[in-house]
């Protein structure tokens, strides 16, 4: 898959509603990641033991998927400012210490 970080899809509504026209466009950084660096990524930036249950590839799951974000690059000026899935790892991290009940704090 191809993660972008919660900013960044809100920083492209924001470009896309505020554009002349409507139109649709993918999101990414172009580059995928796996359910396990994510999970290793997780690992790495939180220190924390994380417990995992592997199991098969669901049928017709594809084994890659990344996005091109050329489009909405070009038309709108949309770059992601967290290029790396240790860069989303990290923000999310930081905001669960933040607020480890969520906004209920």
């Amino acid at each position: 898959r191809d993660y972008i970080h919660i900013i960044d899809l809100a920083h492209a509504h924001i470009l896309a509603l505020d554009a002349p026209t409507s139109a649709f466009y993918n999101l990414g950084t172009g580059g995928g990641s796996s359910v396990r660096e994510v999970i290793e990524s997780c690992r790495k930036i939180t220190r924390q033991p994380i417990p995992v249950l592997e199991k098969p590839r669901r049928p017709g799951d594809p084994p890659r998927l990344i996005a091109s974000s050329e489009k909405i690059k070009r038309e709108l000026g949309w770059h992601p400012q967290f290029q790396t899935l240790d860069a989303i790892v990290e923000s999310a991290w930081k905001w669960h210490q933040k607020f480890p009940r969520g906004y209920e704090d």
